[in-house]
């Protein structure tokens, strides 16, 4: 059971911002979208996730995005949005709870506490969440998401996280944590996507990634094979030189040997 993106085109009005993409992910593994901003990133999972219409066709565990009713979709995936507003005053259980109403395990209150001490908030429940900083109401909401699709895989199939910007608000060591959370649940059998900006988080983390650039897929594969000067400083527009560490594989992209292109 897989993630298939068939020939997918997103118009927002009269401006197309994917057009006839195609791409694959696999649970057990985290696939990540990274690009410029613009590139349609995020545009991308909010149609994997059925939240924008397409024409094309996307299926998730051979279930048909389009056409599927929202509480089967509940079932399958969770997503953490780019940011989340709540306009009264919550206390970070009560937001936590809200991924046990969406999903299929309603019965199992105690989720909604593990699931805040898996993101490091543990005794964080009666805080009001208004009160919290920004990245700990980043955490909330990824303890809201790991309620819903808390067992990665089911005997129905395996789960998805799809996560947009997941580490936005984060420090490093958050960072590290979130990512860390991503990669153990495609471990155990669930799939991840997310959408990255940090290519060195990117490819220390993710097993497989899609590089998009203006709406298109520019290339997909795993890090060391994709993460190449010549892919990313296309994607990019900017000169960029991808470095690996004397002592490992993993790519690393140091930003002071960046430089913008000379104007044409």
């Amino acid at each position: 059971m897989t993630l298939a993106v068939r020939n997918i085109t997103v118009r927002y009005g009269p401006k197309t911002v994917i057009e006839g993409l195609t791409a694959n992910a696999v649970p057990g593994a985290v696939t990540a979208i990274v690009g410029p901003n613009g590139s349609g990133k995020s545009t991308l999972i909010k149609a994997i996730c059925g939240d924008l219409p397409y024409t094309g066709q996307i299926t998730l565990n051979g279930t048909d995005v389009a056409t599927a009713q929202p509480w089967e979709l509940a079932g399958l995936r969770g997503v953490l949005p780019q940011a989340s507003t709540l306009a009264f005053p919550f206390h970070a259980i009560e937001v936590v709870r809200i991924g046990l109403t969406s999903g299929p395990d309603a019965e199992h209150h105690h989720r909604a506490e593990a699931a805040l001490a898996r993101v490091g908030l543990a005794g964080y429940a009666n805080r009001y969440y208004q009160e919290l900083s920004g990245g700990e109401q980043q955490r909330v909401q990824l303890a809201r998401v790991l309620a819903q699709v808390w067992s990665p895989g089911t005997a129905e199939g395996p789960r998805w996280l799809m996560l947009d910007e997941p580490v936005s608000s984060l420090d490093i060591a958050h960072q590290l944590q979130v990512m860390t959370i991503a990669r153990n649940f495609a471990r155990a059998g669930g799939g991840v996507i997310a959408v990255m900006h940090d290519l060195n988080l990117t490819a220390l983390f993710a097993d497989h990634v899609l590089v998009m650039a203006e709406g298109q897929l520019l290339a997909s594969g795993h890090p060391a094979d994709v993460m190449t000067d010549d892919v990313l400083s296309r994607a990019y527009g900017c000169t960029l030189r991808v470095n690996t560490a004397p002592t490992d594989t993993i790519p690393y992209i140091l930003p002071h040997c960046a430089a913008p292109h000379a104007a044409e």
